[in-house]
């Protein structure tokens, strides 16, 4: 007897053809390795809201323009209440051997109404039918993200006038620059989630499109109503080609694109947060319940949270290339390809909804050492480009300016010391211009208050950010 070879296992047949909903065609059943291979259920039933809530459109359109009688269309409603009743409570059997979500409920349907569910699928393609859930899909999951994104933003707000006077170093290249408050930080944080939003935002329109009514790829013969079934589904418009409209999946794409900015914005967060909370920067605490332990070291404060959101990035980062590169060779209309469309499309979702959702738990409970801040503010001669332009206000040219505070930094690196520390007398050996209010400047209170401007660091302008932030949000309400 030849033993089994498991990377060729044998392949057979494993349904009759006339058990699939468009096996008329076949003579034979679906091989058990195609089966496997080509399911989708397994990743796609978690379309089934918005598969019945098209299908019931779908309906209602059928029997207002009389391809369906007032019967058909009442049994077809109410079986389809029935299988969103049986799903909710965990009591609805899905099928491998029915491939995919569409054919599991249609198939139940059936099951429950007799012929009249089988009439539901006039008028109809997979095609256009998955175009549709999957546009439904991305709507819900925007408006759930830019939720999302005003919580989280408002997060921010608090945090940044609870800390609007807390003084910390700022960076270029993770030298220390010039000092800046860390209110001003947070709000430069809840800048990246304003645009996030309005990248969904904008994404929304263009996915708001309905493609239902193009069926396999040219449209159909029946008189149908597709403004009606928009206007059910709360589609803003119609799609206006039905080749198009049954083949693009650009509006996953731009979603997935908004979802992908959203994580390196988060990414970005975490990184400063890793930074800031480990002892040589030691400028926050995270809360003991977002972190977690060593195996060997007991005295380790792990940043897990951040650390997987930085990590989780790179997930997302691949499932926006995964769907560049699912569709950059597929002629039109549908191809088959696109089942794969889903699995990145639900990842980027569920991960950035995670995400976010854990950072505005997160970032209310993160405890900032505010002397260490401000300690750390004072290192790295941050008050030196201060001293420039106290300088230029003098009457000196920026660029002798910058040369003359470039010798002072120089000399003060040799002695030892901050530029506040330097006497009068050492000052003014770099410039005759300085006199005694110098020090005023070169403070940090009086470097982070002199920038008081609109969009600047000083504790009033960030005070002033935070009370429009939230003049527009009630305006919005």
């Amino acid at each position: 007897m030849t033993p089994a070879d498991p990377l060729h296992p044998p392949s057979a047949a494993v349904s009759n053809p006339s058990a699939k909903l468009w096996g008329g065609r076949f003579a034979e059943g679906t091989d058990a390795l195609v089966e496997a291979f080509s399911e989708s259920v397994s990743f796609d039933q978690r379309l089934w809201r918005q598969d019945i809530a098209g299908s019931t459109a779908h309906a209602r359109m059928l029997g207002k323009v009389g391809v369906l009688t007032p019967a058909d269309v009442d049994a077809i409603v109410g079986g389809l209440s029935q299988i969103r009743g049986e799903i909710e409570r965990g009591e609805f059997r899905w099928q491998l051997a029915l491939e995919d979500v569409h054919m599991n409920i249609e198939s139940r349907l059936t099951a429950l109404i007799g012929d009249a569910g089988k009439r539901l699928h006039t008028a109809r393609s997979r095609n256009d039918q998955v175009a549709t859930d999957l546009r439904l899909y991305v709507r819900d999951a925007i408006d759930e993200l830019a939720d999302l994104l005003t919580a989280l933003g408002d997060v921010l707000l608090d945090l940044a006038e609870r800390e609007a006077d807390t003084i910390m170093p700022g960076f270029t290249h993770l030298q220390i620059a010039q000092p800046v408050t860390f209110g001003h930080h947070m709000l430069a944080w809840r800048e990246q989630t304003l645009r996030d939003r309005a990248r969904l935002l904008d994404a929304r329109k263009r996915a708001n499109v309905l493609p239902l009514g193009s069926a396999a790829l040219a449209g159909t013969v029946y008189p149908i109503d597709r403004h009606f079934v928009a206007e059910q589904l709360g589609f803003d418009a119609v799609s206006e080609n039905s080749l198009d409209a049954v083949s693009d999946r650009d509006f996953a794409i731009e979603f997935v694109s908004a979802c992908t900015l959203t994580m390196i914005h988060l990414s970005r967060w975490s990184e400063e947060l890793i930074l800031w909370c480990t002892p040589m920067f030691g400028f926050v605490k995270l809360p003991d319940r977002f972190c977690t332990g060593s195996s060997i070291m007991p005295q380790k404060k792990n940043p897990d949270v951040p650390e997987l959101v930085r990590g989780k990035t790179g997930r997302v980062v691949g499932d926006l290339n995964a769907l560049l590169v699912l569709m950059k060779g597929q002629p039109l209309a549908y191809n088959r390809d696109n089942q794969e469309d889903k699995p990145p499309l639900f990842d980027a979702h569920d991960t950035v909804s995670a995400s976010l959702r854990l950072f505005a738990a997160m970032l209310p409970n993160v405890t900032v050492e505010r002397a260490t801040c401000r300690a750390a503010a004072f290192k790295g001669y941050s008050t030196a480009t201060d001293l420039a332009d106290y300088l230029v206000k003098r009457g000196l040219p920026f660029r002798d300016a910058h040369h003359a505070v470039g010798a002072a930094v120089g000399h003060a690196v040799a002695r030892g010391v901050d530029l506040s520390e330097l006497s009068l007398d050492e000052l003014r050996g770099f410039s005759s211009l300085i006199d005694a209010d110098v020090f005023d400047v070169l403070t940090l209170d009086g470097s982070v208050n002199g920038r008081n401007h609109w969009g600047g660091t000083a504790p009033a302008q960030v005070r002033a950010a935070i009370a429009r932030a939230r003049a527009g949000a009630r305006a919005a309400r």
